[in-house]
């Protein structure tokens, strides 16, 4: 008998889509089990399957009503028990059994009958975790879908938190988490040797939720496992302790084409692709997937590639849906009398809703909609990119594999800059980079480990000084450090390094608002945003909060010159004393940490809350 399987990322936002969780699915599809993938309010997976199992019930009492119509106003009553949503529900007011079943499924839900076991519909349920930081939510995910499990047994927790924080975990919901990859044979059966690791992923789960990847046109895969480095910073020696050298894509990228569609990019998740002795290897594979140098792809007609899942059975929830999505889109470029016909001829066949889409309807109206979608999707060949996301080694660039990775349209190339001792070697990598021919680079910028302030200053100068020397374009992103396995921050991102404090994250924070996160060319904007000098940088992690945000104004009235000329006159006991203060960022009750007239006034430039300077700016006044 098949098994009816959930799989379930909680509900915080993320870049990228579970791979983890892909893989699982493909496994449990081979066996020929029933998955579901879920994200979002649990809840409103159990008031799903509620109305399911009342629908079923309706249907078996009088077919000849489409009780799949009335979805929304059954499923606000069975939620909140408001009896007039059922105003328009046939056969409410006049079929005593109807109205029965109606009564019966809204104690069900409201007394979470789902959780008792005879009830229960899953055999089994997997959860992925990620960040450390998505603590309570991911827990709370944990404890309510476990209820949801008929066997104790048949829940599975993985992902980068469980393997981090198994222990943390297990007495949190009871559940002992897989730590790692599922990277042997009968990790999941004893019976079966797959292994989940290297199965592909199966794209279709992805079209089952609202939630939207912003990555979401990218063909996702390792090449490589592992890292040869043993940063104290980074989780990687734990999720991936040994060091794979080389696992082909290619033949997934094949596959998944045929069945979901091309995609335009391919993006890749090595820890440390350059550590690898068969990196030549791995660029003929990634070539060989169709991602050389001039290689592109034609955007599929997601239409025809819904219509042929559906017609083989793969995924018909999440294919249903794909095909109300892209009957929105083709109503969104259509106009005048052509949008008006295909508007009806949606509704006429319950066509423009997730709950009333039907799968026979869908595949008998397909001639019918067939030419309209031929006529949105062009033909026109668009340019193809590979992104190394997690970034490359400095220390492991050599002219040879930067030849070799320009073979591929690597767009951008990602080098790590953690540390400010490693900036010649930093350097160099890029002048290498950039005189084979990647012109468009980027970099993650590490800092509050044990790096200093003007250590992060100097790396992102470094980077505009390279761009406008080199004529590259090298976009760099701060990363904060976070210890995830400390106790007293894995669930919080308050975590202060040594040579930091609030304050100082507070300004970065703010001038990052700013630039979206990014620090890009552009040598003026840069000294601009975090001054020209070390010292005018040093004078910016002093600065008042709204004095950054809005600069400009604040500028253009004089009040930050004033701020700055009260903060210099200062003496050095005084500035002994107020730089603490500062550097705590709590500005609430400054007469109680001093009674020192001229700190005082100094203080009250920190209190200008942005609200307050908001309103300043827009009545224009100081």
């Amino acid at each position: 008998m098949n098994r009816e399987i959930l799989l379930i990322e909680p509900n915080y936002k993320n870049k990228y889509p579970p791979m983890g969780l892909m893989k699982i699915s493909t496994y449990y599809k081979n066996l020929g089990d029933n998955v579901t993938f879920f994200k979002g309010d649990l809840r409103d997976l159990v008031l799903r399957d509620t109305f399911d199992m009342l629908k079923e019930q309706l249907y078996a009492n009088d077919d000849s009503i489409f009780w799949d119509l009335y979805q929304p106003q059954i499923c606000l009553y069975l939620k909140k028990g408001i009896e007039s949503a059922l105003d328009d529900v046939p056969l409410y007011d006049t079929n005593p059994l109807i109205q029965e079943l109606f009564h019966y499924y809204r104690k069900f839900f409201y007394r979470k009958n789902y959780f008792k076991p005879e009830y229960r519909k899953y055999d089994r349920v997997g959860i992925t975790t990620l960040f450390t930081f998505y603590w309570d939510i991911t827990i709370d995910t944990i404890n309510f879908a476990k209820q949801l499990c008929k066997d104790p047994n048949g829940v599975m927790v993985g992902g980068v938190m469980a393997s981090i924080l198994p222990n943390q975990i297990e007495k949190a919901t009871g559940i002992k988490p897989h730590e790692g990859t599922l990277h042997t044979p009968g990790e999941l059966d004893s019976d079966n040797d797959m292994i989940i690791d290297i199965l592909p992923l199966d794209y279709s789960i992805l079209e089952e939720i609202d939630y939207e990847y912003p990555a979401n046109n990218a063909y996702f895969a390792y090449m490589t496992r592992g890292c040869v480095n043993k940063c104290k910073f980074c989780a990687v020696p734990e999720l991936e302790p040994v060091y794979i050298e080389y696992l082909p894509v290619s033949e997934q990228v094949h596959t998944a084409e045929q069945k979901y569609g091309a995609k335009r990019d391919l993006l890749l998740l090595d820890n440390n692709v350059l550590a690898s002795c068969r990196f030549n290897d791995i660029i003929e594979d990634i070539k060989k997937a169709g991602f050389s140098k001039n290689d592109t792809y034609i955007p599929p007609n997601l239409y025809e590639i819904a219509i042929s899942n559906l017609k083989s059975g793969q995924n018909d929830r999440g294919y249903i849906r794909s095909c109300v999505k892209q009957f929105r889109l083709l109503l969104e470029k259509s106009k005048g009398e052509r949008a008006q016909e295909i508007y009806e001829l949606l509704q006429e066949h319950y066509l423009l809703e997730y709950h009333t889409a039907q799968k026979d309807v869908l595949l008998d109206t397909y001639e019918i909609f067939k030419p309209y979608f031929e006529q949105i999707y062009p033909d026109k060949p668009k340019k193809r990119y590979v992104d190394f996301n997690q970034g490359i080694d400095s220390r492991l660039i050599t002219e040879d594999n930067m030849t070799k990775l320009a073979e591929i349209p690597v767009r951008p190339v990602r080098i790590a800059f953690d540390h400010w001792k490693f900036h010649k070697i930093y350097e160099n990598a890029v002048r290498t980079a950039v005189d084979a021919g990647h012109k468009n680079l980027s970099n993650y910028i590490l800092y509050n480990f044990k790096d200093k302030p003007i250590e992060l200053y100097w790396r992102l100068k470094l980077n505009v000084e390279l761009c406008e020397e080199l004529g590259a374009s090298i976009y760099s992103f701060p990363m904060k450090y976070h210890p995830i396995k400390d106790s007293k921050y894995f669930r919080n991102r308050d975590y202060i390094g040594k040579h930091w404090n609030r304050k100082f994250i507070r300004t970065i924070q703010a001038i990052l608002n700013s630039t979206k996160g990014k620090v890009g060319k552009g040598y003026e904007f840069f000294c601009k945003a975090f001054g020209s000098t070390d010292d005018e940088f040093i004078k910016l992690l002093y600065m008042p909060e709204a004095m950054i945000i809005y600069r400009l104004y604040f500028e253009k009235i004089g009040v930050t010159d004033k701020w700055w000329s009260e903060y210099s006159q200062l003496t050095d006991e005084e500035k002994a004393i107020i730089n603490p203060i500062i550097e705590s960022n709590d500005f609430s009750d400054i007469e109680s940490k001093t009674d020192n007239s001229h700190i005082l006034n100094v203080l009250r430039y920190y209190q200008i809350t942005r609200d307050e300077a908001e309103r300043k700016i827009k009545n224009k006044t100081v």
